[in-house]
């Protein structure tokens, strides 16, 4: 059984950084895709960014330039550096991870979420 662990959310104040980190654990040697996800209150959950193991990215056109996806050395480890945060960005965060490259965008291992929150 494939477990995703995050850290690092929190509460952070408008201008602030915060960085997440996920951690694969189980019998999955690799992941080619590992990503980030968000959900906030009221809202579908959305892509913040994904990365290939080849190092091909992507990002939301809301955090372009301010969020940093970035992979371990370990095969099944995701960080989310995040500068200038704003109220908006108050969400879960999820790490998500694939074996394989998505079809139809369909990830198949969640984490649990840790929260994040902006506000003075």
């Amino acid at each position: 059984q494939e477990q995703l662990v995050e850290s690092g959310g929190g509460l952070v104040q408008p201008g602030g950084s915060l960085r997440l980190s996920c951690v694969g654990s189980g019998s999955i040697f690799s992941f080619y895709v590992m990503g980030w996800y968000r959900q906030a209150p009221g809202k579908q959950r959305e892509l913040v960014a994904d990365m290939t193991s080849g190092g091909t990215t992507r990002y939301a056109d809301a955090v372009k330039g301010r969020f940093t996806i970035s992979r371990g050395n370990a095969k099944k480890t995701v960080y989310l550096q995040m500068n200038s945060l704003k109220p908006e960005d108050t969400a879960v965060y999820y790490c998500t991870g694939n074996e394989w490259a998505l079809k139809n965008n369909e990830w198949d291992y969640w984490g649990q979420g840790t929260q994040v929150t902006v506000s003075s």
